[in-house]
């Protein structure tokens, strides 16, 4: 009846602490004690249901979805595919610097490592690409920002 077998539980907790309080009540003769406690059961099961009917709304309660609506998912896109171009357009090992410090979250040293230089000059190298990305987003900035003032990885690469 209820179609939830926590609830079922429940009714039939409720059934047994019914009939012992009402076990007095009870007459042998007049119906068995099966049939006795199934009306126990249906009456709570049929009291269940009442109350969730009666907890409906007509209309039901408005729920913030905190997702990014269609509009900003297709501005963030376009940011992110702005910021990529613009990456694309670095040279080779100013990209790869970039890469592996601020999109893979390396540090210096391990950066400087792998691209077989000293630490001075991955850091020089990061400053070019920087500047470099600066200078190609720069026409864009504006719309940049003022779409994604909340895309922390396009604030960090247009600034």
């Amino acid at each position: 009846m209820l179609r939830d077998p926590v609830e079922a539980e429940d009714v039939a907790q409720d059934t047994f602490i019914r009939a012992w309080n009402a076990a007095d009540r009870w007459k042998p003769g007049t119906a068995r004690l099966e049939s006795w406690m199934a009306r126990i059961a249906t009456n709570l099961c049929l009291d269940r249901l009442r109350k969730k009917r009666e907890a409906y709304m007509e209309t039901p309660p408005e729920i913030h979805d905190e997702s990014p609506s269609a509009d900003e998912q297709m501005i963030s896109a376009e940011t992110n595919n702005a910021v990529l171009v613009a990456i694309g357009r670095l040279p080779e090992r100013q990209r790869v610097a970039l890469e592996l410090c601020h999109f893979q979250g390396h540090s210096n040293i391990y950066a400087a490592k792998e691209l077989d230089i000293s630490v001075d000059a991955l850091e020089s190298l990061l400053a070019r690409a920087r500047r470099k990305l600066k200078s190609l987003l720069m026409p864009q900035r504006d719309e940049l920002l003022s779409s994604q003032a909340d895309d922390q990885e396009t604030i960090v690469a247009v600034t």
